[in-house]
């Protein structure tokens, strides 16, 4: 007799095995493609709530430190002082609250002038220090702190166009002297560009850097823009005269501030000579001469050293001059332009200006190159050096042949 329980026995076929090994198959891969999503999903979970709770202590910290500081009064009272600021990027100069109109001065020839306060950021002396004025080869402060920004190395070369040297003359443009198809390092344009204040140089730059004197001048405007500058608009690198091309005393200050803080710019902008190296064109080098320095050792002011600067002039602009001075442990940056006599009114306005408002000045007078003496500043005493006080070594003759220097 058969028990109940026993159940004949069936015999798949190979076909049916298949099947259902087939469905067995099917069935195991559903299960590994269900447990990695939820793996995924997971981990993902996990990923966005470990990035919300950084974020959330981030938060927590910046927000703890811009909270208002505590201080507690003897009472046991908690007091919160003002939110602490935090001193903002490039902040505009402000005008000193002992800011002295020099309008009236008759020492001061130059028509447009801006005294800068560098360790305060704050314009203590001038006049017209907002107004509109033609840089002139002021200008090349800029081209040079745009350049070294911008410059892969200063071994870089620019082979210098034949048909440059032509054009910058019809131009009236002053140059240092690279010949055509010259192949000069990055360095040298650096150096000839503020010394003899070479539009050579410039466009050479700028060329290198950007492919084009336009697309360099853009990087210019855009570098004004990140200095917070208010009415500043260049068109070109060298100064060369055009109505959309202009700044203000105070702007051009900051320029000068900003390339003086950079070590390269410091450098060059501080350097009376430099050779350049040797090239086929000039197996000797070239010898570049500070228009600034031939005209000034930067020490006829006691107490006071003017460390750099740049010279410049056309006829729209008048004679130009921005410097860099410094007077024991304070820095100064001085803007004047629109001098109409001779270069050598921006100069003794800076002699001037630095000995009546630099606080190291030690009131000895000011010797100029020529032993020529400028007593100590009074605004009742006109201190203007002849033009025979010039001394041998003066460009003069030379910028009346330049209209851009």
């Amino acid at each position: 007799m058969n028990n109940r329980f026993d159940k004949p026995k069936t015999f798949l076929t190979e076909k049916e095995r298949k099947i259902r090994r087939e469905q067995k198959r099917k069935k195991r891969r559903r299960k590994m493609i269900i447990r990695t999503l939820i793996c995924v999903t997971v981990l993902v979970l996990i990923f966005f709530g470990v990035v919300l709770a950084v974020n959330s202590v981030g938060k927590n910290k910046k927000n703890s430190s811009n909270k208002d500081k505590v201080k507690v009064a003897s009472s046991g009272q908690v007091i919160e002082n003002e939110p602490v600021v935090e001193e903002e990027v490039n902040k505009y100069p402000e005008v000193s609250e002992d800011f002295v109109d020099i309008s009236g001065v008759e020492n001061v020839k130059s028509l447009n002038v801006a005294l800068l306060d560098v360790n305060e950021n704050k314009v203590i002396a001038g006049k017209n220090a907002d107004t509109r004025i033609y840089p002139a080869s002021m200008t090349k402060v800029m081209t040079l702190l745009v350049a070294v920004e911008n410059l892969d190395s200063l071994d870089a070369t620019y082979t210098i166009p034949p048909e440059l040297a032509s054009e910058l003359y019809v131009q009236e443009a002053s140059v240092a002297g690279f010949a055509g198809n010259e192949t000069v390092s990055a360095k040298d344009l650096l150096y000839g560009l503020i010394l003899p204040s070479g539009a050579d140089s410039a466009i050479g730059l700028a060329n290198l850097i950007s492919g084009s004197e336009e697309e360099f001048v853009k990087l210019m405007n855009a570098k004004c823009e990140e200095l917070n500058l208010k009415d500043t608009h260049f068109v070109n690198t060298s100064g060369l005269h055009d109505e959309n091309h202009y700044t203000t005393p105070t702007d051009m200050a900051i320029i000068m501030k900003a390339a003086m803080e950079n070590e390269t710019c410091k450098e060059i902008l501080s350097t009376y000579q430099y050779k350049t190296a040797a090239t086929e064109a000039h197996p000797e080098g070239l010898d570049l001469t500070s228009n600034l320095f031939s005209r000034m050792y930067g020490t006829e002011v006691p107490g006071v050293t003017i460390t750099g600067g740049k010279t410049g002039f056309t006829n729209e602009a008048g004679h130009c001059l921005v410097t860099y001075a410094t007077s024991n442990d304070k820095a100064y940056v001085l803007v004047t332009s629109k001098a109409e006599g001779t270069y050598w009114d921006s100069i003794t306005d800076a002699f001037y200006l630095y000995a009546k408002f630099a606080e190291g000045y030690t009131g000895e007078g000011v010797v100029l190159n020529s032993g020529t003496v400028v007593v100590e500043p009074d605004p009742n005493v006109n201190t203007s050096v002849n033009e025979s006080a010039t001394d041998s070594n003066s460009a003069e003759t030379s910028e009346a042949a330049e209209t851009v220097n």
